[in-house]
């Protein structure tokens, strides 16, 4: 996974998550263990990302040693256009 992802949709989401969790070497029960809900929540939160609080995303990310950065896309977008490709 590469430093910086960008999420447009809840699938994108359970993907990232999912990721995320065995780039940290975290099996389901492992992440669950760490959060105190059971491994069948975690998978059901990778799978169905639609249903994740902001306090659980919060909680998954803190799991998997990362951070949550919003930022308006036209930031992204003049970083982009900087680039000389």
């Amino acid at each position: 996974m590469s430093a910086r992802v960008t999420i447009t949709s809840s699938d994108q989401l359970g993907q990232v998550l999912q990721g995320a969790r065995k780039i940290a070497g975290l099996t389901q029960a492992d992440a669950a263990a760490r959060l105190a809900i059971s491994q069948s929540r975690i998978s059901h939160m990778e799978l169905n990302p639609e249903t994740i609080s902001v306090a659980q995303l919060l909680a998954l990310l803190g799991a998997y040693d990362m951070d949550l950065h919003i930022e308006p896309r036209a930031v992204r977008d003049a970083l982009l256009e900087k680039l000389d490709w």
